[in-house]
């Protein structure tokens, strides 16, 4: 799975948006939407209901929102760690 797309939908079910996620992440809102279709392409699932006007999470979204952020955080953790270490 990649990283970046993993990322891309966690932001997006924090901010509820497409166009906010892509401010955050420093990219675009075109990116942000490639990157959730070929996710969700490459999982066989609807994560995300979207329209032009909004974002729903759908049930498996939810499920896969929760892991993935923790995973996410985990990565953060170590990077963290290392620079820690560094120093």
């Amino acid at each position: 799975m990649n990283l970046l797309a993993a990322e891309a939908f966690v932001t997006v079910v924090e901010l509820g948006s497409l166009r906010k996620a892509a401010e955050r992440l420093g990219t675009s809102s075109a990116t942000v939407s490639r990157r959730l279709s070929e996710l969700e392409a490459e999982m066989g699932v609807r994560l995300l209901e979207r329209t032009t006007r909004s974002v729903r999470v759908t049930d498996l979204g939810r499920a896969f929102h929760a892991r993935c952020a923790r995973g996410l955080e985990a990565i953060e953790d170590a990077h963290d760690l290392v620079a820690a270490r560094q120093e």
